[in-house]
């Protein structure tokens, strides 16, 4: 290189020299010298393109907020609520229970236990009018029926063996607890004697003959007893003692019968318990019949 072209050289970099404190900072991962025998005329590296941003997925749907529980402060016995984090919460106003809950009933279908059992039917008995039937106990209790019917007997059977002054049987078709017929002299004189309306000789007479013929007519009766018996079946029928149950097909006249009622009173189940009429006959009662014929 003659001496002309190497003067030209350094007299261009000498123009293209850009003094420390004002040249840019290079992209580059190398810093730049400032040193003179650097050549900082090249051009800078291109800068790497930056990564396409990735693409985030559609957020679900934020789920439905609860209902606030309402704090309820700490009681330290006098001295004032506690204030700060330290408090109880209890459930929303309302009485809403969360979905899929099941409220338990107090009386639910298990098995009760056997002396359970027997206190709840015995507690019932003493408040019923009238006799309850099984199947009653048993919806009431949420039972079997056999069970209750089981139930029963080993209850009469246990009063019947301990000698109570009462009793639990069976009466129109149901059961009812009632006081021993040993001891009925006693319930008379404190409760019975004088405080009810008896009813007359006629009437039982009457009473008796519809038990043991029915369903019986009016005519009927009145030939067995021998008089005539229409105002006596009137007042038995309005106590409820008798009641009608249709007519004869022969002659049309109406027929009668005894009511629940009747059995209840007399503490029967059935007219099919009603004793026997043959120890109360006299014994000349066929000679008796041959001379009224």
């Amino acid at each position: 290189m003659s001496n002309e072209e190497r003067s030209e050289s350094l007299a261009d970099q000498a123009a293209a020299w850009i003094p420390p404190w004002e040249r840019r900072p290079s992209p580059g991962p190398a810093p730049v010298s400032d040193r003179d025998d650097v050549d900082d005329t090249a051009a800078p590296p291109e800068p790497a393109t930056p990564p396409a941003p990735a693409v985030s997925p559609t957020p679900a749907a934020p789920p439905a907020p609860a209902a606030p529980a309402e704090p309820v402060a700490a009681d330290r016995g006098g001295k004032g609520p506690l204030e700060g984090p330290v408090a109880t919460t209890i459930p929303p106003r309302g009485g809403r229970r969360a979905a899929g809950t099941v409220r338990e009933s107090p009386a639910t279908a298990t098995a009760m236990e056997e002396g359970e059992l027997r206190a709840a039917l015995e507690a019932i008995l003493l408040v019923v009018d009238e006799p309850v039937s099984e199947l009653t106990l048993a919806q009431v209790l949420e039972q079997p029926a056999e069970r209750i019917g089981a139930a029963l007997d080993r209850i009469a059977a246990g009063y019947t063996e301990a000698g109570y002054g009462f009793e639990l049987r069976r009466a129109a078709g149901g059961w009812r607890l009632y006081t021993r017929p040993e001891y009925a002299p006693y319930v008379e004189r404190f409760i019975l004697d004088g405080q009810t309306v008896r009813l007359t000789q006629a009437a039982l007479e009457t009473l008796a003959v519809v038990a043991y013929k029915q369903p019986v007519t009016r005519s009927r009766i009145s030939a067995i007893r021998g008089v005539n018996c229409d105002g006596v079946i009137r007042t038995l029928v309005s106590r409820g003692l008798v009641e009608e149950c249709g007519t004869e097909p022969e002659s049309g006249a109406f027929l009668y019968r005894t009511t629940i009622l009747f059995l209840e009173k007399l503490g029967l189940n059935s007219v099919a318990d009603l004793p026997p009429l043959a120890p109360f006959l006299p014994d000349d009662v066929e000679e008796f019949a041959d001379a009224t014929r």
